[in-house]
């Protein structure tokens, strides 16, 4: 059984979906050493180093992480087929040398909410409103890059959330916390999935909430 990790105040309607297709919710407990509602948002505390269940999963030490930005990203990177992603001058060392261990091709972005900031489709394509972003990956052929209207998410505390942090894959499906549909991009952010091989999950209850991302693994 599989861990699927997310944020402290996820909608119970999601959690069941996630028993119900025999995977593990692992809710992350709000840690104060980190502001405000991200304080138990998953990809603020780990790192998958790949797309596949059995990638290494680096987790922080939760003591390494500071209170205000920049000092709460250090994890907060995407990790691809062939490449890490993330604003290098704060990400955590033991991060870095993982990625470069696993010679992953290292690609520096300003965002350093950079997994908040990207939907990981599979191991080469993602979806993000970053203009900082789509620039820095558009010098890589093997990326495909689908480039989205900025906000529409919730994030409590703040005025806006990110796409990249209601959504991650789970098994073959692409799981979104909320309506996805209310998105005014969602043709193509539906076309752009199912164009994939993926399957797409998004729950019509809720606006679209930003949770940290879900993140699946065996770890």
């Amino acid at each position: 059984m599989s861990n699927v990790y997310t944020a402290s105040y996820v909608p119970k309607n999601i959690l069941f979906y996630l028993w119900e297709h025999g995977y593990n919710a692992v809710v992350m407990k709000p840690c104060g050493s980190v502001r405000g509602s991200i304080n138990s948002h998953p990809d603020i505390f780990m790192c998958k180093m790949g797309t596949s269940t059995n990638a290494p999963l680096v987790k922080a030490d939760k003591t390494q992480l500071g209170y205000e930005y920049p000092h709460n990203i250090k994890y907060n990177a995407v990790c691809l087929d062939k490449y890490f992603i993330h604003n290098l001058k704060y990400t955590a060392p033991e991060l870095l040398e993982k990625a470069k261990s696993m010679d992953k091709t290292l690609i520096n972005v300003q965002q350093g909410y950079t997994k908040c900031n990207m939907a990981v489709v599979n191991g080469s394509s993602v979806i993000t409103s970053d203009e900082g972003i789509c620039r820095a990956l558009s010098d890589y052929s093997d990326i495909d890059v689908l480039k989205i209207t900025p906000g529409c998410v919730d994030l409590p505390g703040y005025s806006t959330g990110f796409l990249g942090g209601t959504s991650g894959i789970v098994g073959d499906t692409m799981l979104f916390c909320g309506d996805l549909s209310r998105h005014p991009d969602y043709y193509d952010i539906l076309q752009f999935i199912l164009e994939r091989g993926i399957n797409v999950k998004f729950f019509d209850s809720i606006p679209l909430l930003d949770v940290g991302s879900f993140i699946e693994s065996d770890f």
